[in-house]
């Protein structure tokens, strides 16, 4: 997949926008498939170029609440937006940006599965003339556990590992570190909204430190955006079925709350959807229907509040026994 030289600007959307109508299409069929239902699509425009389609699952078996997003979005962007979003574009030059990409998040019905979120996206800044001046890839997908199965960490990391491994064995723990560091709520001192897994944005080809070229960069966020499969699935089918109590789903609800300050406050993604004109009721899907924000938080030691929230902590989750 070429992002630059002899592609051009038509051809090279065309093929973008065709990588993420399919991916979105993997997905969804995923998660029809976990949960038994099926997911309703709501079609939109953009004002000044593009739109999106959004798929909603609500009340599942498995899943009260489930989004798979597909946004294709261009137009004239303010070169201070442009800077904020960290693309090189010269000074003189008004960009003209297009941007495609997938975005999940699953809030399942029991505490004891674990909610799941990932996105894959790629963004490109030409001139007026079609020129491309910068293009790169962003996304990753993290875990946010609702009750304390450390082994559940484990395999998510570890399958993960062996996807980011079979393209380069320096993607896994850089990526890693990434997500560990930017899945955080800094106004909870510095807390983790979950366990993490994969983040990454600014991929350019051949550029430092990995330098995989334009096809070998696609293939590895296509393998991010297909991880769901081996990740993810497996944990839901483990824990689908386990009883709960009103306590389990107490803390769920309670989780799900610092789930939502996160991307209300910090995620860039919600930030440049909501700035940039997106479909409001798509930017806001990745928010669970019911949350909580208790009065007053108490972990007594050895409790399973207290054991969660020391899984948030970062840790070699891939390496463990």
């Amino acid at each position: 997949m070429k992002t630059s030289g002899g592609t051009t600007r038509t051809a090279r959307r065309e093929a973008m926008a065709a990588w993420t109508a399919q991916l979105q299409d993997e997905i969804t069929r995923f998660f029809e498939g976990l949960d038994g239902g099926r997911f309703e699509e709501a079609s939109w425009e953009r004002q000044g170029g593009g739109g999106g389609r959004s798929r909603l699952l609500v009340d599942g078996a498995v899943f009260e609440k489930a989004g798979v997003n597909r946004a294709l979005v261009e137009g004239i962007l303010p070169p201070e937006a442009a800077k904020r979003l960290g693309g090189n574009v010269p000074t003189d030059i008004t960009p003209y940006f297009f941007a495609t990409g997938v975005s999940v998040v699953a809030h399942p019905r029991s505490p004891m599965v674990p909610t799941v979120h990932l996105n894959v996206r790629y963004f490109e800044l030409t001139d007026a003339d079609g020129r491309l001046h910068d293009a790169w890839y962003g996304g990753g997908t993290d875990l946010t556990p609702m009750h304390p199965f450390p082994e559940d960490a484990r395999h998510f990391h570890r399958a993960l590992k062996w996807a980011c491994d079979s393209h380069d064995p320096r993607l896994y723990p850089a990526h890693k570190a990434w997500c560990d560091e930017y899945f955080r709520n800094l106004h909870r001192a510095n807390e983790a909204r979950g366990i993490g897994g994969v983040f990454f944005d600014h991929l350019r080809p051949t550029e430092a430190p990995f330098q995989l070229d334009a096809e070998a960069l696609h293939a590895y966020v296509t393998s991010v955006g297909r991880a769901l499969d081996d990740a993810y699935g497996p944990i839901v089918h483990a824990r689908r079925d386990l009883p709960y109590s009103e306590r389990d789903k107490a803390l769920q609800l309670f989780r799900r709350g610092r789930y939502v300050e996160f991307n209300l406050v910090h995620d860039r993604g919600t930030i440049f959807g909501l700035q940039t004109g997106a479909r409001t009721e798509s930017v806001l899907m990745s928010l669970p229907p019911l949350a909580s924000w208790p009065a007053s938080v108490d972990h007594a030691p050895g409790s399973i509040e207290a054991e969660l929230t020391a899984m948030l902590a970062p840790r070699d989750w891939a390496a463990e026994a």
